[in-house]
């Protein structure tokens, strides 16, 4: 609908703007977000082989350039013949129809009421937040150093270490900073595995430093020491002009987030491209309404993909996307869609998504903890997950094989 109604959060008119981090996870192989992009990769995933395009330096992990992964996301729908283009808001759903809803976070207060009447239940959200974005040129190199934690990949992430008198000066400064006025929509229910940092801040003294702020892995190379605290930061574009605190989503005033932040050794005269912020994310009680094809039980023509269905991160809802998609497709082809293998990353999501308590549904990540135990019991974690993602891309691989073959039969 963007650009003639825009959301809290976006700020162009974009195809794929990414709102909060730029990371896509870990690239390091046997990791389960690893694990989900081998997956996509595999299917052919348009939107993975972007973001391969517009990858910044991130150690081991994959994060893109926002504004050029955005950019060449919206050519590339644009410019795709099959694929017609409506900008505006989309007020009803017919349910006959071969649908897709992937609305994202942000649904628009008309079309959530209408999710809501077509689910005929009250919809669920919780809340999100953006961390901050610094100019590079702003930052002291002085008093910081580049480092990956435990040394994986590349040295890219830029690290503030704190002594224990000024993690405490910090920690005081933000417990006490104010937050911004609460709108008349906001009932503040954050997401547990996205809290804004002044919610871990008041968990207790020590709750940052086993979080965002955990120095564990990180050794300063000119002490050759663990720091108390350590701050990250992690490239924006492939300018490397500016870099977004990692982890420091927040809710505070903006001149209160410069006071505080600015007591981070090398932030001292930070200008901030952009501050925190935090906004609505919608999302669906999948279990009580989805199959694992992603297709509403009572209407099997509409299916539900990416955040709104009830997973959290890029990677998972480009999947989601991707699936969704494959299951219109057969639904168009008066073909019955074929959910991926429960071992599969795919199916592993799908599975939680569509089996969790419908009492208690939050969005979840891929971890090994949502894909099916392997028949053998392995000790070793290391080896187990690499057994477990050799299982996965083996049956994930024969599952495309077979969408593939029903494919060309027709």
């Amino acid at each position: 609908m963007r650009p003639v109604r825009s959301t809290p959060a976006h700020q162009t008119s974009h195809f794929a703007e990414l709102v909060c981090s730029n990371s896509l996870k870990s690239d390091t192989e046997n990791t389960a977000p690893w694990l989900l992009k081998e997956e996509l990769r595999r299917a052919g995933s348009l939107l993975l082989r972007i973001a391969r395009e517009c990858a910044v330096a991130a150690g081991h992990a994959l994060a893109v350039d926002r504004t050029a992964f955005a950019s060449a996301a919206t050519q590339a729908i644009s410019s795709e013949p099959l694929i017609s283009i409506r900008r505006e808001e989309v007020t009803h759903l017919d349910q006959d129809q071969v649908t897709i809803i992937a609305t994202g976070p942000l649904t628009s207060d008309a079309l959530s009421q209408e999710i809501a009447r077509l689910t005929g239940t009250t919809h669920l959200y919780f809340y999100d937040s953006i961390s901050p974005i610094v100019d590079a040129d702003s930052i002291d190199m002085s008093k910081v150093y580049l480092a990956a934690r435990y040394d994986k990949g590349s040295a890219d992430y830029i690290n503030c270490p704190m002594s224990t008198e000024q993690y405490d000066a910090f920690y005081k400064a933000l417990i006490g900073a104010q937050s911004s006025e609460e709108r008349d929509w906001e009932n503040l229910n954050y997401f547990e595995s996205c809290l804004p940092i002044e919610e871990i801040a008041r968990r207790g003294r020590d709750t940052l430093r086993f979080g965002p702020m955990k120095p564990v892995g990180l050794t300063d190379p000119r002490t050759g020491k663990q720091a108390y605290a350590v701050v990250q930061l992690r490239q924006e574009n492939q300018r490397a002009n500016s870099y977004n605190i990692v982890g420091f989503q927040n809710h505070l005033r903006f001149g209160e987030q410069g006071r505080v932040l600015r007591l981070i050794p090398g932030l001292e005269n930070a200008r901030f491209l952009r501050y925190g912020q935090i906004h609505r994310n919608t999302y669906i009680n999948a279990p009580a309404l989805l199959s694992e094809t992603l297709q509403m039980r009572q209407h099997v023509n509409v299916l539900f993909a990416g955040q709104i269905c009830g997973v959290e991160g890029y990677v998972e809802s480009i999947a989601t996307g991707l699936m969704a998609g494959i299951h219109a497709a057969a639904l168009a082809c008066g073909e019955q869609p074929l959910a991926p293998p429960r071992a599969t990353a795919f199916g592993s999501l799908v599975h939680y998504v569509t089996h969790a308590d419908a009492k208690n549904f939050q969005p979840a990540n891929i971890t090994f903890d949502l894909l099916a135990p392997l028949e053998k019991p392995v000790r070793n974690r290391q080896q187990r997950h690499r057994l477990q993602c050799e299982r996965a891309l083996h049956e994930f691989d024969h599952w495309i094989e077979t969408l593939s073959s029903a494919t060309a039969a027709q």
